[in-house]
């Protein structure tokens, strides 16, 4: 169990995070939220990257602003950053068994048996004596996910880690995310809210430093219950609103001229959220 208490980070005069509250278990959880909602901030202060202006956080009975529990707390996290840094002139292999060592995996046979390991879980052992730089920006993405699996972390911190993965490779990465939530506590950052929706028990959605909402995905599709639209012709009235592939106009919001009412989606709520935030 994680438990966030009266969190904040500010810069200069601007608050990221914004006296956070949170209860994190098992399962996966996602962050949605506008760019500059805090999301990163978030994720980053629970990687121990970045230290909060002030609140506290309790990881497993773990204090992170205690420099000895700080060091414990890392040795049982996973962390994928938003733009993970590579040395490009490393193998994959090389560059998960160099994570490994700062990790504190001492012994060859065994961490070169973990660094194998991570690598087929993201499918990449065909390119394990590739240099980093020849790699696919998927493949990237996916050998940044190989590292932060390392050592089968309590606690798995996810920034955006579906950026550049192909459909297939996303459907993989899925089914990898669901299984490791089953036991673990998954937190993961994304735009992806086709991605929320497959993946997490629990959505919380994030603006100005603070959630706005905590729920399920279901329940997030619910907050444009009743206010998602069909019509064959476009709303002039309504500024949200797109051409489906069907030739008909899908509003979000008031009922277009002649419209039929169609079943919401994750991104519907998300979106009527955040609008009826803005206008808050």
């Amino acid at each position: 169990m994680i438990q966030i208490k009266g969190l904040t980070k500010a810069y200069g005069g601007r608050r990221a995070l914004d006296g956070l509250d949170l209860t994190l278990g098992a399962g996966v959880t996602g962050l949605l939220g506008p760019n500059g909602a805090g999301k990163t901030t978030l994720l980053r202060c629970l990687a121990t990257t970045l230290a909060p202006s002030g609140g506290s956080i309790d990881a497993f009975g773990l204090d992170p602003a205690d420099p000895v529990q700080r060091t414990s707390l890392r040795r049982r996290l996973g962390y994928l950053p938003q733009d993970p840094g590579f040395y490009p002139h490393f193998t994959a292999f090389d560059l998960v068994d160099y994570v490994a060592i700062l990790k504190e995996m001492t012994d060859r046979e065994r961490r070169h048996a973990e660094v194998r390991r991570v690598l087929a879980e993201v499918d990449l052992t065909g390119q394990a004596k590739t240099k980093v730089r020849k790699l696919s920006g998927g493949m990237r993405q996916r050998l940044a996910l190989a590292q932060a699996l390392l050592g089968e972390p309590d606690l798995l911190i996810l920034d955006e880690p579906t950026v550049g993965l192909d459909p297939e490779q996303r459907m993989m990465f899925r089914a990898l995310v669901s299984r490791l939530g089953e036991s673990r506590t998954v937190v993961l950052s994304t735009h992806q809210t086709e991605d929320v929706a497959a993946l997490c028990e629990r959505v919380i959605v994030m603006r100005d430093g603070r959630p706005v909402f905590d729920g399920t995905p279901g329940e997030l599709a619910g907050v444009a219950a009743g206010r998602v639209w069909l019509s064959d012709e476009a709303p002039a009235a309504s500024r949200v609103f797109w051409r489906t592939a069907d030739g008909r106009y899908r509003t979000l919001g008031d009922r277009p001229p002649s419209g039929d009412v169609a079943a919401p989606g994750v991104e519907d709520g998300y979106l009527m959220l955040l609008g009826e935030e803005e206008a808050a």
